[in-house]
């Protein structure tokens, strides 16, 4: 019984070391979401539960090998690139200080990026529009920035999402914002081929799907917006949005983790 009984110990030792092992092996992360109206959650009636970035930390949190999620939504409607540049001075010092905010500083930090749409406009938002090249570099401004004051954490790009070619509320988009916003695409991939090998490791490309679920499913998963070419397409509705935090979520996770 005795011998027995000093098994049963053994194993139960075993079990919660291994337990104990498994939760620090675990990865906590703090993300700072860099973005426009589209990060921010314009239009949602309750955007601080249902922004994009909400659900993507929700995602993250049920994966097996990640601890704690806190996150900062740096989203703000109509910015741009331009923007978020160090020299403007508009959004960059809000950002660092939302990364200095938390609180567990034991936890990896991520910068998500999904900026393009207003930079893509014809007329309307800060700089715009915003060409290819000049796009390349502001995002490139942006990276070595973020890379110089945070040595430690990682950037991902997030593929900005396929609005209508009739889009025109306060700026203007129309086609010829759309096709510019394709021509961003490459410079992202450009920029991750160039991170690879100047800071290996530290600069992936994110969600790539996305423009093209919500270009063929832009009726149910996009909220109409009565423009002045008609009701045009361009943020999530709730579900939408919810659905955008899960492509961010898994292509974070892809890059990270796999």
């Amino acid at each position: 019984m005795k011998i027995i009984n000093n098994l049963f110990i053994s194993t139960c030792l075993i079990l919660v070391t291994i337990s104990s092992y498994a939760q620090q092996q675990k990865t906590d992360l703090n993300i700072v979401f860099i973005g426009n109206s589209i990060t921010y959650g314009g239009g949602l009636s309750d955007r601080a539960k249902d922004a994009p970035p909400n659900e993507t930390c929700a995602w993250l949190s049920n994966q097996k090998d990640i601890g704690e999620v806190n996150f900062s939504n740096q989203g703000v409607s109509g910015h741009t690139s331009v923007d978020v540049l160090p020299k403007t001075n508009t959004d960059f010092l809000r950002i660092l200080s939302a990364a200095r905010s938390f609180t567990n500083t034991k936890a990896l930090l991520i910068f998500s990026i999904k900026l393009g749409t207003n930079d893509s406009a014809v007329k309307g938002p800060k700089g715009a529009p915003v060409s290819k090249e000049a796009y390349h570099n502001n995002l490139k401004i942006i990276t070595d920035s973020l890379l110089s004051a945070f040595p430690e954490c990682k950037i991902i790009y997030q593929q900005p999402i396929w609005y209508s070619p009739n889009t025109h509320n306060r700026s203007t988009y129309m086609q010829e914002g759309l096709d510019r916003l394709q021509s961003y695409f490459p410079e992202l991939r450009k920029l991750v081929k160039m991170y690879k090998k100047s800071n290996p490791d530290r600069v992936y490309m994110g969600d790539v799907k996305a423009f093209k679920f919500f270009k063929k499913h832009h009726q149910q998963y996009l909220a109409p917006e009565e423009g002045k070419y008609g009701a045009f397409y361009l943020h999530p509705n709730k579900e939408g949005a919810y659905i955008l935090g899960d492509f961010w979520g898994k292509a974070i996770y892809k890059s990270l983790f796999h």
